[in-house]
């Protein structure tokens, strides 16, 4: 197990099976699902693939939460008249392109008497596809001044790739904590609760990608031999994590189909325990194999 910080820990290894709780025995032994839960806690699968899928390909998690996760009120589309709100794209489809050389700026930071969030500070800049399809990509920009307060954001459109510029971030996903810098990057899978702070009094920017078609995976070695490119124990795993917060006002934005939908959640989103398809990071300032450090 590696540690970065007081609150956030980690396994190492891409793609492998990980094992984790929060409390000793809190994972029954022996089956997933059973009758009874220890701690009388919620089983529940979640799942990144089709559980028909192969073996090699199947890709689910299963999650022993505090409550169900389908406690909550009922989803309502945001309105986008209410600044500072920006519209999401995740159908490119329709959209005419442009066939002209285009360069976007790095988007400014919010000002000392704005208070931008995560999920507000979101801006669409460039795609391809559809998530409806499952086929194509979507380029997001971020910036963000606050932390998300009694707010959570779970992307059902696609995988989240973020990389961050500048500040530091704390993100709090259903299945523990991460903890992202400049010259790291961060994969969501689609599908997962978490929640943003910010780790300093800075601003912090960045850029997202999100896939529509599947989970993201290492690239084949080949000429550059065994020790080329990045390697499994280069990227980090977070170890079960959770809480007992609880907040008449707090709720979930669910972005389904690049429309923001909020509701009303009983309880913070975060699990009890959990193993499997989890969230990950990895450093982009450590050696690669043979590529040096950038």
């Amino acid at each position: 197990m590696d540690t970065k910080s007081s609150e956030a820990q980690y396994m190492s290894g891409f793609g492998n099976e990980f094992q984790t709780e929060a409390i000793s025995g809190a994972l029954p032994k022996g089956q997933n699902n059973p009758q009874r839960c220890p701690m009388d806690l919620f089983a529940e699968q979640l799942s990144g693939s089709a559980f028909t899928r192969d073996r090699a390909h199947n890709l689910r998690s299963w999650l022993y939460r505090i409550r169900p996760s389908v406690v909550h009120g009922e989803f309502e589309a945001e309105d986008l008249s209410t600044p500072p709100l920006e519209p999401l794209i995740s159908t490119f489809t329709s959209l005419r392109g442009d066939p002209n050389q285009l360069r976007w700026d790095p988007l400014p930071l919010p000002s000392v008497e704005e208070e931008i969030d995560f999920v507000d500070g979101l801006v669409t800049v460039a795609g391809s596809g559809a998530a409806s399809e499952k086929s194509g990509v979507a380029i997001h920009l971020f910036t963000a001044n606050i932390s998300m307060r009694n707010k959570a954001f779970v992307n059902s459109d696609g995988y989240l790739l973020l990389v961050l510029q500048q500040g530091n971030l704390s993100i709090q996903t259903e299945l523990g904590y991460l903890e992202l810098s400049p010259k790291e990057i961060c994969v969501i899978p689609r599908g997962i609760v978490f929640r943003v702070e910010l780790s300093t009094e800075c601003p912090a920017r960045g850029y997202i990608l999100e896939t529509f078609s599947g989970p993201f995976e290492l690239p084949n070695l080949g000429p550059l031999g065994a020790n080329g490119l990045a390697n499994p124990r280069d990227f980090l795993y977070p170890v079960a994590a959770y809480d007992l917060e609880c907040d008449n006002k707090f709720e979930v934005v669910n972005k389904f189909c690049g429309t923001k939908w909020k509701a009303k959640l009983q309880r913070s989103p975060r699990l009890f325990e959990s193993a499997s398809h989890p969230t990950h990071q990895t450093a982009l300032g450590v050696r690669f194999g043979s590529i040096a450090k950038y």
